[in-house]
């Protein structure tokens, strides 16, 4: 095996990287000639290196060659270079994974200290700052951490993509091993030969996607990544916790502290393709998901332990257990252990058979009756264990048997929980129309929030039901009521976790969160006191994000809903929107308004004696609550993590982070390691130190206020920049082409009101601009300095303070891929010329203000300078990447002139249009 920690001193650790990015362009370029001919080679290589000679200079000849070439280019050569610079985004990002594990390997070989962000150095801290090992112990009994996948409109990718690029990292993993020549020879050749699979491979789906098809891009990351990766996990961290607390730490077998949660096929904010069939169908195509992998498991297991009686004695309960298997052949008559298996087996066929599975591929030996729950399943795994545990067998456990067992207390038969989400506004219609149909009010919308709220307690109270069977609804209502009571179902048939959350939209009022309990009344969720679904509120607009602790302080005060909350084990769920108060009100302003909203949410829940526990609607991009979980976590105020968290993961960062099975666990280290961490240290709560945070806040304060009047005074008070918005990126296109299962708007409207907030920022990540992750901050701090503040006071907060921080190398990671000078070849796509200089200007301006600000107050005048790797994984990116920026503006350019002259539309365009947004995507990796 190469020694990966011989990196001679001085030596260039990223050379493996650059080697394996020249070795897959090569072989691109090998691809690209013997499938498109030399010409087309020829082209991509001009176009590269002419979009370099734009960047580094903004060599106007250099643009003006790129604009010949690219008008003269024919449909199908714009097809084939846009593909070319796409694949190659792709095969870059498989480069840099597999150097991140290379490193990772190196250091772990060199015996170098523990990282940042493992659990080791967490626990490391603990200990020296005194926390004890009952304290840790109880952490693991008590917490959930939750990393819910949601879907995104330009990441679901289809399966024979996915499938080829791991193998391209697998072979890319083995030129890490010393190969002989014809070794590497044979390695080549295969690269080679997946290369061209790929590029012969239609890259993306072009019928319009369906949830359907979300779904099955989620499940593949199970596969790739969580149903191995996270119960191994759980083992690495028990090893850490022996090492470092011994016995003082009780094994935390009886809690899954991590659990994986869905929003597709439950989320149907705005997504009328969500319905009580899809979500079903999401739990059936979960559910058969798990099976595979247990089916598979205990297949391998049944052929690993072929342990005979005649050897080595077994127990009694295992023995039983065999007994009771469908298997009678005589050949395993001494075989305990693998009839046991067997029969378990059967057990599972059965009952995978039940909850919907239809392919099962491996037939049981005979008929046997089905699980009645996951804990009947792991109670016979449990038999196995202690059997060969207490019989000289325990060393049989580690390889398999351990972590299935693992996997069956985190994924059940349900694999992961489903969000049920709805906005406020269809709840309101619903329960009005129920209402007037039961005479019991005529217009319940018209009502105030105070006769609301009196109106739903007292309904709430009600023995009698609204809903009659003889009564004919909307197709809405009924829908509605159909969903809630398939969840009923899908919690009768899977178990309690696979539905436990709905979530509120655009919660407002008190009223919000009354309408969902007695909807969940209405349909047998709510029996009492008994409340099977958690009603979580969504903050998400900066004014309900400021009246967010006012809106729980009355919700939780109704008697009603103190008894459901002592029901739900004092612990209330809230959630936080990152997307849409940053659409409101800008980035800087985004983020301290969560932020004080969080504190004030603490300060509530601790008075009140309930346990919060806070979910992160967090994008992909910094302008939707991206950058780093780890850091972000860590940033947190104090008290708001305590063990419990939940936060999306979406877009481009689902496939970043868990594509790579061993990048996957580090990434699901990072998040128990930060919660550990957030939770447990100790932090200062007096003195100076909170005299120096209060001086630290009200800066903020001061800062967000000017922020919010520069990004609003541009975005919703400058005439024009609607128009602007809409012709200088590809927003249009992104609605027209049908990236997602979700419409673009919430509303048939040009405002930006009504933009959902993934299409908003994703727009400007396109034409790299980036603007929601950045604008507004230079005005403010400029004009914070102009008016007296002192810079001192801004560097101290960078330094000392976490939140501050994370804000500033956040934008400092935007800011690295912002390129005002790809961005000015967007603007031109804008007719007219005079708002197209008038608003770009103003950008450009606050951009260069922001840049100028971020160096006085970090001391850098190199963006990223504390995070060299990803400065320089950045910087080797634009040379495929502005070229598809370059040809996404041609393209638009030429489908917007065809819609103008009421031409038939180009398909070729089309999906040109389609592949350069998905090539872009990829290669900045956080825009969505």
């Amino acid at each position: 095996m190469v020694n990966l920690a011989a990196v001679p001193p001085g030596a260039d650790k990223d050379a493996p990287l650059k080697e394996d990015i020249r070795l897959l362009g090569r072989l691109l370029g090998d691809v690209l000639r013997a499938q498109e001919g030399e010409l087309v080679f020829q082209l991509v290589e001009t176009i590269r290196q002419t979009a370099v000679r734009f960047r580094r200079g903004g060599d106007a000849k250099a643009g003006e060659e790129l604009n010949a070439m690219l008008a003269t280019l024919t449909r199908q050569q714009t097809i084939s270079v846009v593909r070319a610079f796409s694949y190659f985004s792709h095969l870059a990002n498989i480069a840099e994974d597999q150097h991140h594990v290379r490193r990772r390997r190196a250091h772990l070989l060199a015996g170098s200290g523990v990282q940042r962000g493992s659990v080791a150095y967490a626990l490391d801290h603990l200990k020296q700052a005194g926390v004890d090992g009952a304290t840790v112990g109880r952490f693991f009994e008590e917490a959930l951490i939750s990393p819910v996948l949601t879907a995104h409109p330009t990441e679901v990718q289809r399966k024979s993509i996915l499938d080829a690029e791991h193998d391209i990292a697998r072979l890319l993993a083995e030129r890490d091993l010393p190969l002989t020549p014809k070794e590497l020879r044979r390695n080549t050749e295969l690269l080679l030969a997946r290369i061209t699979t790929l590029w012969q491979t239609r890259m993306l789906r072009y019928s319009k996607l369906t949830v359907a098809d979300e779904i099955e891009n989620a499940l593949s990351y199970y596969r790739i990544t969580f149903l191995r990766e996270l119960p191994a996990l759980y083992q690495d961290i028990e090893e850490e916790l022996s090492e470092h607390y011994g016995d003082s730490v009780a094994r935390p077998a009886g809690n899954a502290y991590m659990q994986m949660g869905s929003w597709i096929g439950g989320d149907r904010d705005g997504n009328p393709n969500v319905n009580a069939g899809t979500m079903q169908h999401a739990l059936v195509r979960q559910s058969s998901t798990i099976f595979d992998f247990y089916l598979d498991e205990v297949h391998a297991l049944g052929a690993e332990l072929s342990v005979s009686t005649l050897m080595v004695a077994c127990s009694p309960a295992l023995q039983a257990l065999a007994e009771q298997s469908p298997d009678q052949s005589p050949h395993r008559a001494d075989e305990p252990y693998r009839r046991a298996l067997i029969g378990i087996y059967a057990r599972l066929a059965a009952t995978a058979r039940s909850l919907g599975a239809t392919n099962i591929l491996r037939k049981e030996v005979g008929h046997a009756e089905p699980y009645a729950d996951p804990a009947g399943f792991g109670a016979d795994l449990d038999t196995v264990i202690a059997s060969l545990a207490s019989h000289h067998g325990a060393v049989l456990v580690a390889p398999r048997l351990a972590t299935l067992r693992r996997a069956v207390g985190i994924f059940g038969f349900h694999l992961a929980s489903l969000d049920m989400r709805q906005t406020s506004d269809v709840h309101a219609r619903v329960l009005g129309e129920l209402l007037a149909k039961a005479g019991v009010e005529a217009d319940y919308e018209q009502l105030s929030e105070e006769a609301k709220t009196a109106l739903l307690v007292r309904e709430l109270n009600q023995p009698r039901l609204l809903v009659s069977p003889y009564v004919a609804y909307s197709a809405e209502t009924e829908s509605e009521l159909s969903i809630l009571r398939m969840a009923r179902e899908v919690r009768q048939r899977y178990g309690a976790r696979a539905i436990r959350n709905y979530i509120i939209s655009h919660t407002e009022e008190v009223s919000d969160l009354l309408e969902v309990l007695l909807l969940q009344r209405e349909t047998g969720l709510l029996r009492g006191e008994q409340l099977d679904l958690m009603v979580i509120p969504l903050f998400e607009t900066i004014p309900d994000l400021q009246r967010a602790a006012a809106i729980m302080e009355a919700f939780m005060a109704l008697p009603l809903v103190q008894r459901l909350l002592a029901q739900q084990g004092l612990l209330q769920e809230v959630m936080l929107g990152y997307s849409d108060s940053n659409k409101d009100g800008g980035f800087l302003t985004s983020n301290w308004e969560l932020y004080k909203a969080e504190i004030n949410l603490v300060q509530l829940f601790e008075r009140t004696g309930i346990k919060l526990r806070l979910f992160h609607g967090r994008g992909g991009t910094v302008g939707r609550g991206g950058g780093p979980s780890f850091d972000a976590i860590l940033a947190q105020p104090k008290g708001t993590v305590n063990g419990q968290i939940r936060l999306t993961e979406q877009g481009e960062i689902i496939a970043s982070k868990f594509s790579n099975p061993e990048i996957g666990r580090r990434n699901l280290e990072l998040l128990v390691a930060a919660t550990l961490e957030a939770s447990l240290m100790p932090h200062a709560r007096e003195g100076d130190a909170a005299a120096r945070l209060a001086q630290f806040e009200s800066v903020m304060a001061e800062l967000s206020q000017r922020a919010y009047r520069a990004y609003r005074d541009l975005v919703y008070e400058t005439p024009g920049f609607t128009d602007y918005f809409f012709a200088a990126t590809p927003i249009a296109e992104i609605a027209e082409l049908n990236l997602g299962s979700r419409p673009a708007s919430r509303k048939s409207t040009r405002r930006i009101e009504d933009l959902r907030a993934i299409p908003w920022g994703f727009s400007w990540g396109q034409c790299r601009l980036l603007l929601p992750g950045w604008y507004g901050f230079g005005s403010a701090v400029s004009s914070w300095l102009a008016d007296g503040g002192a810079l001192a006071t801004l560097q101290a907060m960078a330094r000392e303070w976490p939140f501050f921080a994370t804000l500033l190398s956040n934008m400092d990671m935007v800011l690295a891929k912002t390129d005002l000078a790809i961005a000015s070849r967007y603007a031109e796509l804008v007719a007219d010329a005079a708002l197209r200089e008038r608003i770009f200007a103003r950008i450009a301006a606050e951009h260069g203000t922001t840049i100028a600000c971020l160096e006085q107050v970090t001391g850098n005048t190199e963006r990223l300078a504390a995070n060299p790797l990803l400065a320089r994984s950045i910087q080797n990116r634009f040379a495929y990447l502005d070229p598809l920026n370059h040809l996404q503006v041609e393209l638009i350019h030429r489908h917007r002139a065809a819609a103008a002259n009421q031409e038939a539309q180009d398909e070729r365009v089309h999906r040109g249009i389609h592949l350069s947004i998905n090539g872009v995507a990829a290669g900045l990796r956080n825009t969505g």
